[in-house]
């Protein structure tokens, strides 16, 4: 469907005594309904309970403020676990994971114990260009957004309600509705990754070898010139699939620290520590076929050493390959007004930062460039917002504080006074920063206006490691084919299937190893599987750390009690949820099993939400009185409708607030 024109009905001076909550909100006139109450939403991923009332009462928060004058501030409760793709799927459908079936952000194939993305699934077909775990329906060939239930915005759509749905998180690919959607969370590169960025430098052997998310090149200066290669998908139209790439050249001005970039016909300059405006590329294939995307370039040092980063190769708005709006116009609309933009899910460069290609300075000056392109394309949607539902949301305050948090705890194992006394204020002023963008909402919204801001969960520190499998090794319920190896074989490479009842696999999950559901499964159904569950989820519970003597785990929560059944079966066997200060290590996740059950973080992600849900409460601020005190994110869904007169749909386990 094309972009809705609005009917204005002249109901704006409804006064809100006069409204309600659950009913005569919506006229139908001339096939459509003009809402006489409108709802902004404000999404800010990981906003946190404490942190933002600290802040609030210190006045640093005037927008939330004015807000909360004739309204209501909650903590909000998260999923279970409190992982990003499933808490804004909770938001999304009003069901707890049982109800949509994410999970975790890694799920596995029960048949091989193979981790497989959560979010979507990829079928081939003939002709069809495979990008790591994603298809390009050049000629046939699905990407499948595997979330169960209906969206809250197909229900509003159900009743002629239009609504906005700007970058929602695990909503890629988008699913089929007429609605002005945006994907999120989720959404690769032209890579078919969560990210890969590409550096390059004469200086390799600064950069760890092992790197996740970045390709690290090699190059030469030869007569001021570096030539280069720029990596993209994989071309399934040839047999071998080799990875499609472009070749571009850098001359560097032989006194001064500037650059010139030749790229596919189109030259840039760049002055050192200089960001470009985004460049679009294209990946050919075959004669007839080719893929558009686009990157940014940043010329981190010309001498002693050449150093240049490029982002990672987001999706062309104007060209998409993948689908990621609907309808399919509204991202070319988008980027035929404001040009290329972001549309990589979380388009902040975390691994970068991490690995040290960027740091802090320049992290924060790419993600500037995010929020800023956030903030205009805000403007526009509030410029034409007249009617229905307009959602909105904002990644730079979980990713400023999984990344800064070290800078804000002396006692983070990554703590650097030096560092701290330039950016130590970086997560205070994202919450600064979202305040002043509420502060745009509000002064477009009228009195007849709901304006909610929310988020999908809290934040923690992140002390110490809790490697999964090497405990699971060590109690007994995991064991190995050959004498310990070192632990960083990936993919239970060297388990003994026939001898283990346990694994985990995942953020937050561990499975039995159960007979008939995994591939090798000597667990039996039942009464030893009962009881093995308990016996496992009750020594998790009582294990401590050494060093601190502290629970890591403070809830090993069973899914048969604490998940809706429809999708159930299909769940981790236990969900962990651990203490403040614990999260999972880096290495569980695939299936690797360190020596030592506990270890430091080490790295400058340092702030995190893997916990149990009690320590991680988010917030639901809005301009309305709110009943429950204590309310959970899916509760947001069905209050959501009965704000537009609908009746909470049977399959949602939430309630309304209001």
């Amino acid at each position: 469907m094309k972009r809705r024109e609005f009917i204005k009905v002249g109901a704006a001076g409804i006064a809100w005594a006069g409204m309600g909550t659950t009913a005569g909100l919506a006229q139908k006139i001339a096939g459509r309904r003009e809402t006489a109450r409108k709802v902004i939403i404000l999404g800010c991923d990981g906003l946190d309970f404490p942190l933002f009332t600290s802040w609030l009462k210190e006045g640093r928060l005037p927008a939330f403020r004015k807000l909360l004058a004739g309204g209501s501030l909650r903590r909000l409760g998260t999923s279970i676990p409190p992982q990003s793709p499933v808490a804004w799927s909770n938001f999304i459908t009003g069901c707890d994971p049982g109800g949509h079936g994410i999970y975790d952000f890694i799920h596995r194939d029960p048949k091989n114990y193979f981790p497989v993305f959560s979010g979507t699934l990829t079928e081939d077909a003939k002709r069809t260009l495979r990008m790591g775990n994603v298809v390009l329906p050049l000629s046939g060939g699905t990407v499948t957004n595997l979330r169960k239930g209906k969206a809250f915005w197909q229900h509003l759509e159900e009743q002629d309600i239009p609504a906005t749905i700007f970058k929602m998180p695990s909503n890629y690919p988008p699913v089929d509705t007429r609605q002005r959607t945006l994907s999120g969370m989720g959404t690769p590169d032209i890579m078919g990754s969560y990210g890969i960025c590409n550096y390059y430098t004469t200086r390799v052997l600064d950069i760890n070898e092992d790197i996740g998310g970045a390709r690290v090149h090699e190059v030469y200066v030869i007569g001021n010139r570096v030539d280069a290669r720029l990596p993209g998908p994989v071309n399934a139209f040839k047999s071998d699939r080799p990875e499609a790439s472009i070749d571009f050249q850098v001359r560097i001005d032989p006194v001064h620290p500037v650059a010139k970039i030749s790229l596919q016909g189109q030259e840039f300059i760049l002055k050192e520590k200089e960001w470009s405006g985004w460049q679009r590329v294209r990946f050919n294939l075959i004669p007839t076929q080719s893929v558009s995307g686009i990157c940014l370039f940043y010329l981190k040092e010309v001498r002693p050493e050449f150093k240049l980063y490029v982002s990672p190769v987001n999706i062309d708005p104007a060209s998409p390959s993948l689908p990621i709006s609907t309808p399919e116009s509204y991202a070319r609309e988008l980027e035929k007004r404001f040009g290329p933009f972001f549309t990589k899910g979380l388009p902040a460069d975390t691994s970068a930062l991490d690995n040290n290609l960027l740091d802090e300075e320049e992290f924060l000056a790419m993600d500037d460039l995010i929020l800023e392109e956030s903030k205009v394309m805000l403007d526009y949607e509030l410029d034409r917002f007249d009617s229905g539902l307009l959602f909105y949301y904002l990644s730079s305050t979980d990713q400023r504080q999984h990344m800064f948090w070290r800078l804000l705890d002396p006692s983070s194992p990554t703590y650097d006074p030096a560092l701290a006394a330039r950016y130590g204020n970086t997560i205070r002023d994202i919450y600064i920063q979202a305040d002043r963008i509420l502060d745009r909402v509000l002064g477009r919204a009228d009195k007849n206006t709901v304006v909610m801001v929310m988020s999908d969960h809290g934040f923690n520190p992140f002390y110490r490691e809790f490697n999964l499998n090497t405990w699971l090794k060590d109690n007994g319920y995991h064991r190995l084919a050959k004498a310990w190896r070192g632990g960083e074989e990936p993919f239970f490479e060297n388990t003994d299937w026939s001898k283990t009842r346990a694994y985990g696999l995942g953020m937050n999950g561990l499975y039995l190893n159960l007979r008939g559901r995994e591939g090798e499964g000597i667990v039996r159904p039942g009464a030893e599987a009962d009881n093995l569950l308990h016996e496992i989820a009750s020594k998790l519970e009582q294990t401590t750390d050494p060093r601190t003597g502290r629970r890591a785990i403070l809830h090993a929560f069973l899914a048969k009690n604490v998940y809706q059944e429809a999708y159930r079966d299909s769940a981790p066997d236990i969900i962990l949820g651990f203490d403040r200060g614990y999260r999972i290590s880096w290495g569980s996740p695939t299936g690797r099993m360190p020596r030592e059950i506990f270890t430091d973080n080490k790295e400058k992600w340092s702030g995190d939400h893997m916990g149990a849900p009690e320590t991680l409460p988010g917030i639901v601020a809005v301009n309305l009185p709110v009943r429950a005190d204590y309310p959970a994110l899916y509760d947001l869904t069905p209050s959501i409708l009965a704000l537009f007169g609908i009746d909470r749909p049977p399959e949602m386990r939430g309630r309304s607030v209001f």
